[in-house]
């Protein structure tokens, strides 16, 4: 194979791989200019509040909390769902327990199982709380611990509670039709659910009249604002059970943005609004980025409306917890159309392998062109779920080479979505489920009338660009390096069983140098500018929990900081200083080297070895 592609030099090589991203336009939805009046100001706002620790009903949880490496999240300590197999909750993972499935003999999925664990490692949010007021100018909301089940606690005191699917990247995500490894972020936002078609609520408040009115939002091309509004609300990621828009918009209005967090003065969106030597943005609210960005009609009024949206027939300043202006209101729309516009701009488009196609045939090693043709060719069917340059059927490229099918053969409406044997189809039907509308997710199924079982065990098929950044790897996980990702597929998943496996997944038996190839071309997809975090991958400072505090192996500390929480274990936090849109000196941490230990003399960046500087 390799004598081969030396043969058949750049030339030929180009013709069978995926092509540069550069050439690939950025999707843009529509109708943008009907709430929009200022992109950049529009950006500004989006990149500020996927940062902002405030966002989160705790005051210490951001989007980025599970974003902030390469897009995704390589935390290492209490990071697991669904336990099992002796796992406990804070466990701390070890290189040694990878991959989740061991078997007798790594080449068959039908031999000897020595080892399988349907853990998830997913990423930390919040504690189980309960939401009793907004504190408007405090980042805090007040609420009480409500008691979690063994998986999130240990004797009585919780930890924070864990997703139940590893964290995608974003880097990217902004060429997905639908988001989120189940696709439940529609193309279509609403103004305040993923859910897009299913959801016919009218979500947003039209003041232009002087009365306000609710309608509709229907944007198309939108599945990152449909998936920004996901985790907002969600009682295990960022917020308290029973926080809505209009309270989550009380209080981020009325605080100064990233105000616990510095910004760099260079940093390639932020720097301009960043204080001199201190933290936080120059505007004195979230309200002054929002009234620059959006049209008067969704902010400006002064008139009062219950939490429904029903005007109160008086204007001024909301004097109860159930009174709300109509920018409060409307905090779903602002939220969901700003982080969109952030995440659109972060496209990691000049990899080697993007440098290749765009005609440096220098760029890639001769080892790195063999394994993109052993990734292309039918000897490993890669290409049957990651094609083009995005490397993704499920992308709007996908879109466009639609063909007939549907559910498990992961084209027609569920294009890009397919069954991969990582887990039984019982332990997560992913795109099989419904959503929070009783519609089954699977447009297959809604669209077609396809059967509903055909859509069960379906799962997005992610990109691989910057993929040596953001294991751990699989929905569920369960793999720490690309190696065993690669041992995987060669083997053909690993478990074959209830037409688990979708097309191209079989037992393609590659051999070493194959396999070696391949993870070699992997890697040739990673994009130095995230490698090193320059713009527009730079970003504010950030403190992340990585674990809860404990006194010996079962027993964990309590917070003692705040009395309203008495069921809360102490958090263990790292910090990530800012950076500007020059990058850092040292690059990413790989899962892997975290796992190992590399990295923590200063060598990686985000090794988690920092202290924090908020708290």
């Amino acid at each position: 194979m390799f004598l081969i592609t030396a043969v058949m030099g750049p030339t030929a090589a180009m013709a069978q791989g995926p092509g540069s991203l550069k050439r690939v336009p950025v999707p843009q939805p529509s109708n943008l200019g009907q709430y929009v009046r200022d992109e950049t100001a529009l950006k500004v706002l989006g990149k500020a509040l996927f940062w902002d620790m405030q966002a989160g009903s705790d005051g210490r949880t951001a989007c980025a909390s599970c974003h902030f490496h390469a897009g995704a999240d390589h935390r290492a300590q209490n990071q697991l769902s669904n336990l099992s197999g002796g796992l406990t909750a804070n466990a701390v993972l070890s290189a040694s327990q990878f991959p989740f499935h061991v078997l007798s003999d790594p080449n068959s999925n039908r031999s000897t199982v020595i080892r399988d664990s349907a853990a998830v490692v997913g990423s930390a949010g919040v504690f189980r709380r309960l939401l009793t007021a907004i504190l408007p100018g405090n980042p805090a909301e007040a609420g009480y611990d409500l008691a979690d089940t063994p998986a999130f606690s240990m004797g009585g005191i919780n930890t924070r509670q864990v997703t139940p699917r590893n964290t995608p990247t974003i880097i990217n995500a902004v060429f997905n039709v639908r988001n989120f490894w189940d696709g439940r972020a529609s193309d279509i936002f609403t103004g305040a659910t993923p859910f897009g078609a299913s959801d016919t609520g009218l979500h947003v408040l039209n003041a232009s009249s002087g009365t306000p009115v609710a309608e509709a939002v229907r944007m198309s091309n939108a599945s990152l604002a449909s998936q920004a509004v996901g985790p907002a609300l969600s009682a295990k990621e960022m917020s308290y059970e029973g926080r809505v828009w209009a309270q989550m918009g009380k209080k981020m209005l009325s605080l100064r943005p990233l105000a616990l967090q510095t910004v760099a003065l260079d940093d390639s969106v932020l720097g301009t609004y960043a204080i001199d030597s201190g933290r936080g943005l120059q505007p004195d609210t979230y309200l002054t980025l929002v009234a620059a960005a959006f049209v008067p009609a969704y902010w400006a009024s002064d008139q009062l409306v219950d939490a429904s949206g029903v005007s109160l027939g008086r204007s001024g300043t909301p004097s109860e917890a159930t009174e709300f202006t109509v920018a409060q209101y409307n905090f779903g729309l602002f939220w969901g159309l700003a982080i969109q516009a952030y995440e659109a701009t972060l496209v990691s488009d000049d990899s080697r392998v993007d440098q290749f196609f765009d005609g440096n045939t220098a760029a890639l090693t001769a080892v790195e062109q063999q394994g993109m043709r052993v990734f292309q060719g039918r000897g490993a069917d890669c290409t049957n779920c990651h094609t083009g340059p995005e490397l993704t059927l499920a992308s709007f490229g996908g879109l466009a080479q639609n063909g007939g099918g549907g559910g498990r053969g992961g084209r027609g409406p569920d294009r890009g979505f397919f069954r991969t044997g990582v887990r039984p189809i019982s332990d997560d039907i992913g795109l099989g489920a419904l959503d929070d509308f009783g519609i089954p997710l699977s447009r297959a199924v809604t669209v077609n009338g396809a059967p509903t079982a055909s859509a069960q065990g379906v799962f997005k098929t992610p990109g691989l660009r910057n993929v040596e950044f953001t294991g751990p790897y699989q929905h569920n996980g369960g793999q720490a390096t690309l190696e065993q990702v690669i041992d995987f597929y060669s083997r053909g998943g690993d478990f074959p069983g209830d037409g688990n496996l979708g097309p191209g997944i079989e037992n393609h038996n590659l051999n070493a140098g194959d396999r070696a190839a391949i993870v070699a071309f992997l890697k040739a997809l990673s994009d130095d500018r995230v490698r090193y975090e320059r713009a527009p991958f730079d970003h504010p400072e950030l403190c992340v929990p990585v674990g809860q505090q404990q006194s010996d192996s079962t027993t964990l500390v309590l917070d003692t900081s705040d009395p309203r929480f008495v069921l809360s274990a102490a958090d263990r936090w790292a910090g990530l200083p800012a950076v500007g849109k020059g990058g850092n000196p040292a690059p990413l941490q790989t899962f892997d080297e975290l796992l190992r230990g590399i990295g923590a003399d200063g060598s990686r960046t985000h090794s988690l070895q920092e202290s924090c500087s908020i708290f």
